[in-house]
């Protein structure tokens, strides 16, 4: 009788050990790496079938995750694409750009940025940490507003847009003598961060913004070798010859200029080969960062995601840099990795977006699944369809006002208007079936079968900027210009 008591005992002890276990994993949170890098466009990726492309530790974490194949920044340009990654606003909403004007000008207002990812993960106890280029400030007394570097537990960045010498970045010089090229040092700093908080205990969240393959064209030397003498196929939609039917408007800014500028038309070998050398640096950093998860045994509770602040032409069309809403420059990579979830493929063709981001980070941590105007990316890992049948906008209000133009991508369709107008140029429309022309060749605008899909995405557009009138944020340059995007008829 005594030893069945025994056994009775120790089972009752076991289950209850068992109990306090599954609690405890249940109310273990996710720590969070985010990695973003800056003009970085698809072509660029082996996993995104880039010829000639060599980036295993990008490939792997792929394979370990889901590929978005439609994801999009909704203004393809660094400042205001990152203060949308933060909050999950679009632009129009965060008011975050260059050159916005009214004092607001690169400034995040400061209940923006209580509500941004990192601001609500700290005041929830986590461990944070950013390093790199953090693009634009936050608002205070002060003209120019205040880099974030007290916000956060480790800081690592820096203002403008920082360097590739990593001993001119201030907040990253213990770095400098053994990483000397920005690139891997972020990779150090991010293994460094890991495993103290680890080993303090800490869920933790990393965001790291490598300032690769952004210009001034100056990748790490250490990786000469990778490109040296390497020739790639150009893509089928490169050069003036293709970009024909595109608006006159998207031909006024320096973006058109950029296609001979920057030798896309003379030199196109030599030019990809340091762009994709500054982007084999960034892939050697992720695996010095993945591979600190593993030896800290903690890539099994770490959500991954790496995607781009906005594309590049690279040529296509010819046009060089980005800000437009063609594919090249707004279409960008994002992998997202959630070791706690099961994938249901490897890719997703969900039409996704960096209002998303924000959202996605806070449901894996803190269980928000919407977050601004986004929403959580996680059922989509799944396979589980939540976004639905969305409208994605595409926005462009920087830079000459000829070049402003506002569009979207619903469903399968691109539709773009750009409103500026005077003697030399009309307002101009372009309308692009993507499933059948990726390469946006054929501007369907005045197609008679496409007319019925027209007035439909007309009608969207229309209500894409009465929404913006009704949200805008209170600067003049975000409420003015409703009257200005708004449709002639």
């Amino acid at each position: 009788m005594r030893l069945i008591n025994i056994k009775k005992t120790i089972c009752i002890q076991l289950l209850l050990t068992l109990v306090m276990i599954s609690h405890a994993i249940a109310d273990e949170r996710q720590n969070v790496i985010f990695l973003m890098t800056d003009d970085q466009n698809l072509r660029s990726l082996g996993c995104y079938a880039a010829p000639g492309v060599k980036t295993p530790n990008i490939d792997a974490l792929a394979a370990d995750g889901v590929v978005f194949d439609r994801h999009y920044d909704t203004t393809a340009i660094c400042m205001a694409c990152r203060a949308t990654v933060m909050t999950g606003l679009p632009e129009y909403r965060h008011g975050v750009n260059f050159g916005s004007g009214d004092h607001g000008d690169g400034k995040m207002m400061k209940n923006h940025w209580s509500k941004s990812y990192p601001m609500m993960l700290r005041n929830a106890g986590y461990q944070t940490a950013f390093a790199g280029k953090f693009g634009f400030t936050v608002e205070d007394d002060s003209p120019r507003g205040r880099y974030p570097d007290k916000d956060f537990n480790v800081w690592g960045g820096g203002p403008g847009q920082t360097f590739f010498a990593t001993a001119k970045n201030k907040s990253m010089q213990k770095y400098a003598k053994e990483f000397p090229h920005s690139t891997r040092s972020y990779g150090a700093f991010g293994r460094d961060f890991i495993k103290q908080s680890v080993s303090a205990g800490k869920e933790f969240c990393l965001s790291i913004s490598f300032k690769a393959p952004h210009r001034p064209v100056q990748p790490d030397p250490t990786y000469d070798h990778v490109y040296a003498n390497a020739t790639f196929p150009k893509p089928p939609n490169f050069g003036r010859n293709h970009g024909t039917h595109f608006s006159p408007q998207s031909k006024q800014g320096r973006q058109y200029e950029r296609f001979y500028e920057w030798h896309y038309n003379d030199q196109y070998d030599e030019v990809m080969a340091d762009y994709y050398q500054l982007i084999y640096a960034v892939d050697v950093a992720v695996g010095m960062i993945r591979d600190a998860l593993k030896e800290v045994e903690a890539e099994d509770n770490t959500l991954i995601i790496f995607t781009s602040d906005n594309g590049y032409l690279c040529g296509a069309h010819g046009y060089g840099s980005k800000v437009l809403p063609y594919e090249e420059s707004s279409r960008v990579p994002l992998i997202i990795f959630d070791p706690t979830r099961k994938k249901k493929s490897n890719r997703s063709h969900a039409l996704t977006s960096n209002l998303d981001l924000a959202a996605t980070i806070l449901h894996a941590t803190l269980g928000i699944t919407s977050h601004g105007a986004g929403q959580s990316l996680l059922h989509e890992y799944s396979g589980k369809r939540t976004v639905g049948d969305r409208l994605v906008p595409l926005i462009n209000v920087w830079g000459p006002e000829q070049v402003y133009s506002l569009g979207f991508v619903k469903g399968d369709w691109k539709y773009i208007y750009w409103p500026y107008s005077d003697d030399t140029m009309q307002v101009s429309t372009e309308l692009y079936n993507l499933r059948d022309d990726p390469l946006e060749m054929t501007n369907r605008i005045d197609d008679p079968k496409a007319a019925d899909i027209r007035a439909q995405l007309e009608v969207e557009y229309d209500q894409l900027v009465s929404t913006w009138e009704e949200q805008a944020i209170d600067r003049i340059h975000y409420k003015s210009l409703p009257n200005f995007l708004r449709r002639k008829l």
